[in-house]
Order: structure tokens, then C-alpha cells, then sequence
């Protein structure tokens, strides 16, 4: 399948890359991202030659979180496009969380809001010092919604509670206290810290791998289907009211909203 906004490269270790490839947008993910997304995970998840997949993005940025025009056009919308564009950004982080493969974050700048879901749905992420965090959805008046129940899984309540209303950011040491990140290493450490986590996974049985992950989910904390609907429902809100209007209105006119004090 040939894909726009992502690319998938495979070596012959049946190692997969999935890059996040909008670089002049930071990696924002818009429809055709999320949808790719989805597409992607489907796609490894049914082959049987990939054994690890290493999630990361093309550029200077991991991911931007949301394209601020798609979160645009959500409030726009109708009420059913609304909760369907919102379902498919549900749809992708699941389908990459519950991906039958050790998947590996290689984080090589920085990310925020749906970016640090991309990263909580990883089983390990590795990042680069110097990177910047954080969960900014709410100085737009938005929340991190549809990634909350990844990021709460990842974090725990109190660690999230630090940074999940704030939009504070925060830099690679905090995101390795948070859990987001096992290691923060130099930018020219990163494929050698990617690779320790890849090597051991390619002498492991692929069969068995898989049912270990799958019992993870079972037995930790796995998002359950009535939170990840919440959490729908939740986004849905907020693209419907003014304060979201007022938050991606003053971005696109480079003015700070009317609740900064």
C-alpha cells in the first residue's frame, strides 16, 4: 500500500520503521495522517515478516500533536463528522497500542499533545535530550482527550496530573520521571539506544512475543471500551465550544487568546 503522510521501510531482520512523514508541518497528524495510521498498523500487524517496529518521525520534530487546521474544520463540522473524525483518532492510537508487535518509540525531537500519545502507546520510547513535551491542548481550550486514556495508562494518575492541565512544557529529563521516555540519551546516541531495545526482541519467538503483549493488555491497565468513548465524547465537547473557538482563532492570528493573564 503506498501511503502519503507516512512512510514504512522494513530490513531484512524484519525490522519496520513507521515514520511520520510531514515535516514541514512538525508531523502534525490531520485525517489523512490518522487514517494512514490505522492503515499502517493493519498492515504490520498481518505481516508476519516484521518483528519490531520502531514508530518516529521525519525531521526536527517527533510530532506537533494535532493539525490545528483538521481540529479547525472538527468544529465546523456536523455533529456525526465531529464524533467520526474524533472515533478514527481513537481508532489509530488503539490500533498502534494493541499492535501484535513490540513497538518502539524512537522520539528524536520533541512532541506534544498527540505526539505524547503516540509515544504512551509505544511499549518503549527512547528520546533525545534537548527535546521539549508537553500536553498543550489546553491553552487552546481544548484537553487531551482521546490520548488520555494512553497517557493515564503510561503515567499513572499522579505523574499525569503534574503536567496533563498545565500545557506546561517540560524537557526529556521530566518525560523519563513521567514514564514517557525509558532513557533520554544525545542526539547522536539515539539509533544505538533504539537498536538495545530492538536486538533482544529478534532472538525472542515472534508467536510468543506477541501473546506476552497481548497479556500485558489484558492484565494492566488497558484502556477500557467505555473510557476510550469518554474520551470521544469528551473531544466532541470541546470542538463544540467557544473557548476551543477562541483558542485556534487567536493561534491563526498570532494573538494570545482572551483567558491570558
Amino acid at each position: 500500500m503506498s501511503y502519503e503522510t507516512i512512510l514504512i521501510e522494513r530490513d531484512a531482520r524484519g525490522v519496520a520503521r513507521l515514520v511520520l512523514n510531514r515535516p514541514d508541518k512538525h508531523n502534525a497528524m490531520n485525517a489523512g495522517m490518522i487514517a494512514e495510521l490505522s492503515a499502517a498498523a493493519a498492515e504490520l500487524a498481518a505481516d508476519d515478516t516484521v518483528r519490531v517496529v520502531v514508530l518516529t518521525g521525519a525531521g526536527d520534530s517527533f510530532c506537533a500533536g494535532g493539525d490545528l487546521g483538521w481540529m479547525q474544520a472538527q468544529m465546523v463540522a456536523d455533529a456525526p463528522t465531529r464524533s467520526a473524525e474524533a472515533g478514527r483518532l481513537a481508532a489509530a492510537l488503539g490500533a498502534l497500542n494493541t499492535l501484535p508487535k513490540p513497538l518502539i518509540g524512537r522520539v528524536q525531537g520533541q512532541a506534544f499533545g498527540g505526539g505524547i500519545g503516540l509515544m504512551a502507546v509505544c511499549d518503549v520510547a527512547v528520546g533525545v535530550q534537548g527535546a521539549k513535551f508537553g500536553l498543550t491542548e489546553t491553552r487552546l481550550g481544548l484537553i487531551p482527550a482521546t490520548i488520555g486514556p494512553y497517557v493515564l495508562a503510561r503515567m499513572g494518575e499522579a505523574m499525569a496530573r503534574r503536567v496533563f492541565m498545565s500545557a506546561r512544557v517540560f524537557d526529556a529529563d521530566e518525560a523519563v520521571t513521567l514514564g514517557l521516555l525509558a532513557k533520554a540519551v544525545a542526539p547522536d546516541a539515539l539509533d544505538a539506544a533504539v537498536e538495545a531495545e530492538v536486538k533482544p526482541y529478534l532472538a525472542c519467538a515472534p508467536g510468543a512475543v506477541a501473546a506476552a503483549k497481548a497479556l500485558t493488555l489484558h492484565l494492566g491497565a488497558a484502556p477500557a471500551p467505555e473510557d476510550i468513548a469518554h474520551s470521544i465524547r469528551a473531544l466532541v465537547t470541546r470542538w463544540e465550544g467557544d473557548e476551543a473557538a477562541e483558542g485556534i482563532a487567536a493561534f491563526f492570528a498570532k494573538r494570545k487568546p482572551g483567558w491570558v493573564r
